[in-house]
């Protein structure tokens, strides 16, 4: 569910600022296509205008590499029994040891609940995007 939270957080996200304009600079591919000529949402993997099938079968291949490969739940030095989710790479110290266990409980509860949140409003925007319409902030879908 932790894991599941954040990829739903990076797809809100990425969600919300390509429908507001951002996008990557420069070319999606050799031939001189920018980020910014593909539709958003499903129509980026799916329309007429989508991206082509070599750049999704791309996509697909590194998201399995990353769960089979990256994502494990013993990654990043975690010993067993440790909280799943809890990254020990030595290179960015947020001082998760110097909290007491109530925090980290607080703290982890607070991750949980934004991932589930997250994970509704993802869902809710892939929906209304099927749907047709328009949503608030987002516009036309």
């Amino acid at each position: 569910e932790i894991k599941h939270g954040r990829i739903s957080q990076l797809a809100f996200l990425g969600q919300i600022t390509t429908r507001a304009g951002y996008h990557l600079p420069g070319d999606i591919d050799s031939a001189g296509d920018s980020f910014d000529s593909f539709p958003n949402g499903f129509a980026a993997i799916g329309g007429p205008d989508s991206i082509p099938g070599a750049g999704t079968g791309q996509i697909l291949f590194f998201i399995g590499f990353l769960e089979l490969l990256v994502m494990k739940d013993s990654a990043n030095g975690a010993e067993p029994g440790e909280f799943v989710g809890d990254f020990r790479n030595g290179y960015i110290d947020f001082g998760w040891d110097t909290f007491d266990e109530e925090t980290k409980l607080t703290k982890r509860a607070v991750e949980l609940n934004q991932g589930r949140a997250a994970m509704m409003g993802i869902l809710g925007l892939m929906v209304h995007e099927q749907l047709g319409g328009s949503v608030p902030i987002v516009g036309e879908l």
